[in-house]
């Protein structure tokens, strides 16, 4: 039978669903970050009951996300009181204006909120500094002033 008789299937006109991406490095997490990711598979699990069947395949694929990022997550060990590392909050200058962020794992990172992931540019920047310190970012050799570390 000539392809041109051939009855195609739905399936062949969609468009491909890729896996969520995993960002790249370790999958530090704080413990309000292993909660949360807690929390988000137990909603998808709640969701899935009654889901339609598109609604159930997408939620398998969060679903492998999610699980995934529960079993590769390292709580990180609370930050020290005197630098800025992970799970520190920080207060600092930048441009002249007084910021204050939390640096926590990509998954908890709300940059709105003043969560701000660890593997983010303005975070790798001031992680290992002081109180006092003057940090280079974005080209210039003291773009932040940290003002308080804890």
């Amino acid at each position: 039978m000539s392809v041109a008789f051939r009855r195609e299937s739905d399936e062949e006109h969609k468009e491909p669903r890729f896996e969520l991406p995993l960002p790249a490095g370790p999958n530090l997490v704080t413990a309000r970050g292993q909660e949360l990711i807690d929390e988000r598979i137990a909603a998808l699990e709640a969701e899935r009951l009654a889901a339609d069947e598109a609604r159930t395949a997408e939620i398998a694929r969060e679903l492998r996300y999610w699980v995934t990022r529960r079993a590769t997550a390292i709580l990180a060990p609370p930050p020290p009181a005197d630098e800025v590392a992970f799970g520190s909050s920080v207060t600092f200058r930048l441009n002249g204006k007084e910021q204050r962020i939390t640096l926590v794992g990509d998954d908890e990172a709300e940059p709105a909120a003043g969560l701000v992931s660890f593997s983010a540019p303005l975070a790798r920047a001031m992680i290992g500094a002081g109180e006092g310190e003057l940090v280079a970012f974005n080209g210039r050799e003291d773009a932040i002033e940290i003002i308080a570390v804890g």
